[in-house]
């Protein structure tokens, strides 16, 4: 066993108390600090060229990654292994009064003592064994566990039959323009050192699934993650005449009911089940107060997936988009009745009918019917939208569905599906190939040796739980899978783009051992310094060593 605790946890604490929350300036500061950690280590003094602070691509933003690898010198292997960890963290406005310690660790620490905090928080905090902040958890520690193990191979290149890459990178709470940027890196080290990468192990946190849960797990594989968005469109009308029009409103409210927590909606994959959707954003799209009812909603809700392909995500969701509709329409005209029944007036018969377009199947007809009057109108409205900087790519998509709406010949009410943003793809790891095969063998040694030294289970599952970078270290997905994705956001190409051919030329297993505690990305996040600082950097060590030690299946 490696005697790290001590030493991972200095690193922990010096990383945490820089402030570098995703999308601000900090995301440069740690980027400099971590870079001048690393060049500071002997074999970087002596090998400058193998750690590199390099700057995202197509990013708004100025921030950077930091890579660096050793090469081994036990023998001649160039199989590679890639430790990856984010620097970034979500922000601190939660700290409310305590929001000048939250990067401060001990002196959070103290001040949390006077809180009355629950009960299971003050015995943790009492023991001695649980570090308090933001970023102690979500996942400064499992950077510093990674930075320790390079380190330590760079002082012990005789016990290295390989190479390791080091991959801290910026911007995984939002865009992950840091993971996307490192695939080209990756690649031309690939090309420049002969690097063959045989798998990648991530250090993003882990916590309970449940009440009274003990088991620490590691992930093997992961979920992949979706931004379904619908653009709904009435009829308008004055509010004092509401039945001669029909409120988009009323059709968001009866899709976010069909959607929210629709168990049908949960992917079951190797006896593993994804949450169910939830609304992210539910809102009109009117830009001020008027009597007028809104001529347009937007909804978007989160999506996992385990097997399911982003098509069959459309598939699924365009059959709930049109029951959804179907019984928004049939509750109006139950209402409306009811309403002629008891006011007197007339009832009146609407054309209205369920109609839900993928945005994929609008683009087209709208192609079909207008040529290249509508591409280009299209293209230069896109081109004039991306000047307005305040627009995410979510907003951005949804006014280039409204826009293109505009050409539609027939207006009634309708639904557009389309995808709003990032697709994090999901990883299935079972052992279909030899590298998948060495990596599950070589993570089920690391648990079988490293468990006698630590009281609470270690469990391996098939999917990590949560959003992060490991979903772009492979693909899973073939082509259609693919180009559902790019063929239904309307921001590709121009307010958001992924080049998912980076990923197929890395396409390498991937792993999660991270540390563990609770509340990431509340004000209680905390991390257990025994299983964080010594069991998953020695874990993590051992998956190393078998992987290069031990005979590889045959390639």
């Amino acid at each position: 066993m490696l005697q790290c605790r001590d030493d991972i946890l200095s690193l922990t604490k010096q990383l945490v108390h820089i402030e570098s929350i995703v999308n601000t300036a900090g995301e440069k500061v740690i980027a400099q600090s971590l870079f001048q950690i690393i060049s500071s280590f002997p074999y970087f003094l002596d090998n400058p060229s193998h750690v590199a602070l390099e700057q995202t691509v197509s990013d708004d933003l100025e921030r950077y990654n930091v890579m660096a690898f050793v090469k081994g010198k036990k023998g001649n292997s160039n199989r590679t292994v890639i430790l990856m960890g984010h620097l970034d963290t979500v922000g601190i406005d939660d700290f409310n009064q305590l929001k000048d310690y939250a990067c401060s660790p001990d002196e959070l620490m103290e001040a949390l003592k006077k809180e009355t905090l629950p009960l299971s928080a003050k015995a943790q905090l009492d023991s001695g064994d649980w570090l308090f902040g933001r970023g102690v958890l979500d996942m400064k520690s499992g950077v510093a566990s990674h930075l320790y193990l390079l380190k330590y191979y760079s002082e012990h290149l005789d016990e290295l039959d390989g190479n390791i890459v080091f991959l801290g990178e910026c911007d995984e709470e939002d865009g992950s323009h840091g993971v996307l940027s490192a695939l080209k890196t990756l690649k031309n080290w690939k090309q420049e050192h002969d690097f063959d990468y045989i798998a990648a192990i991530n250090s993003d946190f882990v916590s309970p699934r449940y009440d009274g849960d003990e088991n620490r797990y590691i992930y093997k594989g992961t979920v992949g993650k979706l931004l379904p968005s619908f653009f709904i469109t009435g009829a308008e009308t004055h509010v004092g005449s509401a039945f001669e029009g029909l409120d988009p409103n009323f059709i968001a409210a009866e899709l976010t009911r069909q959607i929210n927590y629709n168990p049908e909606l949960c992917n079951e994959a190797f006896g593993e089940t994804t949450v169910p959707p939830v609304s992210l954003k539910q809102t009109d799209l009117k830009p001020s107060y008027t009597v007028q009812t809104a001529l347009s909603a937007y909804v978007y809700y989160n999506f996992f997936i385990h097997s399911w392909s982003p098509r069959d995500v459309l598939t699924k969701l365009k059959e709930q988009a049109n029951i959804a509709f179907t019984n928004a329409l049939s509750a109006f005209e139950e209402r409306y009745h009811n309403y002629c029944d008891m006011s007197g007036e007339k009832y009146v018969q609407h054309p209205w009918k369920p109609r839900v377009f993928t945005f994929e199947e609008m683009e087209q007809l709208l192609v079909e019917e207008n040529g290249d009057s509508f591409v280009t109108h299209m293209n230069q409205f896109k081109q004039n939208l991306l000047k307005n900087t305040e627009l995410d790519t979510r907003m951005f998509a949804a006014r280039v569905v409204e826009e293109a709406w505009k050409w539609m010949k027939d207006k009634n009410p309708a639904i557009i599906l389309f995808y709003s943003s990032l697709y994090s793809p999901r990883i299935e790891m079972t052992g279909k190939t030899t590298d998948e095969l060495n990596l599950i063998n070589s993570l089920d040694e690391a648990v079988a040796k490293i468990q006698p030294h630590y009281q609470h289970p270690i469990v391996t599952r098939n999917f990590f739980p949560y959003i992060s970078d490991m979903s772009f270290m492979a693909l899973s997905d073939d082509e259609d899978g693919i180009n559902a994705v790019s063929k239904n956001n309307p921001g590709w190409a121009t307010k958001h783009y992924v080049e998912f051919q980076d990923i197929r030329d890395i396409n390498v297993p991937v792993i999660n051992i991270g540390p563990y505690g609770l509340d990431a990305h509340k004000k209680l996040e905390r991390m257990e310094m025994t299983y964080s600082l010594e069991i998953v950097p020695n874990l993590t060590n051992q998956v190393v060593l078998h992987l290069f030690n031990n005979e590889q299946t045959s390639r």
